[in-house]
């Protein structure tokens, strides 16, 4: 009210106050003292929604295309007739090309009788009633998305292609770089020997498996960097898409 009903103002304010920006760290006292919280004395633990941890991925691959505004985008989706079953007076879905498949979550096509599947795994609204609080699950089938959805290894690949570029020259720069991008926070003594064994695995499994290496890199619309080795690139995006799946990066904590 006295700042002319300024609804962005406001949410900026809430979103970069000191309550909204902590963590879900809390001493025992506190806990026996305010289980549920009620003195927001630290922040809340829960997974991050299904736009969230699509348009995260984009954003962390650089993928996302920023723009704001225009008609809706159809993203990949699994091949079936489930749009036409039903929706009987739609055509076959059909995915976009180009800017329209790394669009933010929030223009995503969709009828309030279809949503899309890797959301609804995600627990979002179906839309078909009002909902006034998404619950959360927890499912095998959220951890198959995440490691098997073309928009998520599709990110994961490119994800990989920025740690060749960007990471530095030398395993542990690049692993150390990734871990950091992604999850916000230097690897540990005990972190980074786990990621550099996994580089080492995936980079002998690849090298003796190149047809597994092609294929892994033509999941998605945007081609793989020519440049790149295709062993190494592979070996990275496997990476990619363990640091994609960590609990710290799926997780608001």
């Amino acid at each position: 009210m006295n700042h002319g009903w300024d609804h962005k103002r406001a949410i900026k304010q809430m979103v970069l106050s000191a309550t909204y920006g902590q963590d879900s760290k809390v001493s025992p006292e506190l806990r026996e003292r305010d289980p549920a919280n009620t003195l927001l004395a630290r922040g809340p633990a829960r997974r991050l929604t299904a736009e969230m941890l699509r348009d995260s991925a984009l954003a962390l691959s650089g993928l996302l295309a920023e723009t704001i505004g225009g008609p809706p985008v159809k993203p990949y989706q699994a091949p079936g007739s489930m749009w036409k079953e039903l929706n009987n007076f739609l055509p076959a879905y059909a995915p976009d090309k180009g800017a329209g498949l790394y669009r933010r979550s929030l223009y995503t096509f969709w009828r309030r009788t279809t949503t899309p599947p890797n959301m609804t795994l995600f627990d979002t609204s179906a839309r078909e009633v009002c909902s006034t609080r998404r619950m959360v699950t927890n499912t095998p089938l959220q951890a198959l998305v995440l490691l098997n959805d073309p928009q998520f290894v599709e990110a994961a690949r490119k994800l990989g292609e920025r740690i060749m570029k960007e990471g530095g020259t030398t395993d542990d720069t690049r692993a150390k770089w990734a871990y950091r991008h992604v999850i916000g926070t230097e690897p540990t003594s005990q972190q980074l020997p786990l990621l550099l064994e996994l580089l080492a695995q995936q980079r002998e499994f690849f090298a003796t498996k190149s047809s597994d290496a092609e294929a892994l890199l033509k999941v998605g619309d945007s081609p793989a960097d020519a440049a790149l080795d295709k062993t190494e690139l592979a070996a990275f995006t496997a990476l990619a898409q363990a640091l994609l799946n960590l609990d710290a990066n799926i997780t608001l904590r």
